[in-house]
C-alpha cells in the first residue's frame, strides 16, 4: 500500500501553534497591503505591529536589541500572513513562501541582520512546513517609516483557487 503522506495546511499549523491571525493594518498612504498578480501574492511592506501599536521604535543595535528585533521581524511577518490570506481567500490559499525581504534599521556598527531576519523565516517554517523554506534578502537601512527598527515584504505563490 503506497500513501502519500500530505503537510498539515497552514490553517491547522497555525492553531497547532495557539496563532490566531491579526486584523490586516489599514493602510497609512495610496497602497494596499497586499495584491495577487500572475499567481503571486506581495505584501506591502509590514512593521511590527500588535492592535495598532508599533512595538517599538529605534536603530537595531542601539535602541533595540537583536534578541527584541528577531521578536518584531516575527510579529511583522505575522501581519504580513494576515495580509496575503486577506486577498488569498485565507491562509489555506498560500501555497508556499517565495521570498522574504527584510529591512532593517541599523546602528552603523550593527551588522547582524540575517539573524534578526530569522524571526521572520522561522515564523514562516513553523506556519507553511517545507512550503516556507524561501528565498530571503535582509538588509541594513538609516531610517524606517515611524522609525519601525524593521519593515519586512512577503512574496507568497498563491494556490490556483485564489485567482
Amino acid at each position: 500500500m503506497n500513501e502519500e503522506l500530505t503537510e498539515p495546511l497552514p490553517s491547522t499549523r497555525l492553531a497547532e501553534l495557539g496563532i490566531e491571525l491579526p486584523p490586516v493594518a489599514k493602510p497609512v498612504a495610496a497602497y494596499v497591503p497586499a495584491l495577487i498578480s500572475s499567481g503571486q501574492v506581495v505584501t506591502s511592506g509590514q512593521l511590527p505591529f500588535v492592535d495598532g501599536t508599533l512595538l517599538a521604535t529605534g536603530k537595531v543595535g542601539a535602541q533595540v536589541s537583536p534578541e527584541q528585533a528577531q521578536e518584531l521581524a516575527r510579529v511583522a511577518a505575522l501581519n504580513g500572513i494576515a495580509a496575503a490570506a486577506a486577498v488569498a481567500g485565507g491562509v489555506d490559499g498560500l501555497q508556499r513562501v517565495v521570498k522574504v525581504t527584510v529591512f532593517v534599521a541599523s546602528d552603523p556598527s550593527f551588522t547582524g541582520q540575517p539573524q534578526v531576519a530569522n524571526g521572520a523565516s522561522q515564523l514562516l517554517l513553523d506556519v507553511f512546513g517545507p512550503a516556507g523554506v524561501h528565498a530571503r534578502s535582509a538588509v541594513g537601512v538609516a531610517v524606517l517609516p515611524l522609525d519601525s527598527p524593521l519593515e519586512l515584504e512577503l512574496t507568497f505563490e498563491a494556490n490556483a483557487a485564489s485567482f
